[in-house]
Order: structure tokens, then sequence, then C-alpha cells
């Protein structure tokens, strides 16, 4: 997850996935962007998915971004779940460290 200040400012994140067991499979990876309220929720601002092989590289990565709306102090995260198609998994999302950017929701 990143903060870019060319106009518009924005946060942007990426995700993408890697599975030395899965041979030319594809998968869905889904991309949230999250920012925390006052309450100490988190709420999801951005999403984007896309259906990818594995590798990450910027053809092979799904992303979200959102504009800022404002230069308030917020704490964002993002969250990354892939779903390799043909395969069961975990319901289990990656959850990024949160990081507080002059970038409000």
């Amino acid at each position: 997850m990143h903060y870019s200040s060319t106009p518009p400012p924005t946060i942007s994140a990426h995700g993408w996935w890697l599975d030395k067991n899965s041979g030319g499979h594809k998968a869905k990876v889904t991309v949230e962007l999250q920012i925390q309220d006052r309450g100490g929720h988190w709420r999801t601002v951005a999403r984007g998915s896309k259906v990818i092989k594995q590798g990450g590289g910027s053809s092979r990565r799904a992303n979200a971004r959102k504009t800022c709306v404002g230069n308030a102090r917020t704490k964002w995260r993002s969250r990354v779940d892939v779903d390799i198609s043909g395969v069961a998994d975990s319901p289990n999302k990656l959850t990024t460290p949160a990081k507080t950017f002059s970038c409000a929701a």
C-alpha cells in the first residue's frame, strides 16, 4: 500500500500470488483498501479484483485505488484474498499492517 501525491492524491494497494505447486492455474485476486473509523472499526472504501496467473509485476496483479478527500490523518490497511481456480482454499485473507497517511477517504 502506498500514497501518491501526484494530483489527485491517492492511496493504492496491489495484490498477487505465488504457489510453487499450482502450475499454470489462474486465481481471482481481490484487493480491498480499508480505513479505520473513530470507533476503531475497519471499513472498506475501495476494491479491485483481477483473474491472473501467479507472479506479480504490472500485468499480474490486482489493484485498488482511492482518491483522497481532504488531508486528515487516517489509518489505512489493505486486505488481499486469493481464490485459485478449481482449488479448495482457506477463507483467510492477508491483512497488511496499518499505515497512517494525510489522506481522508
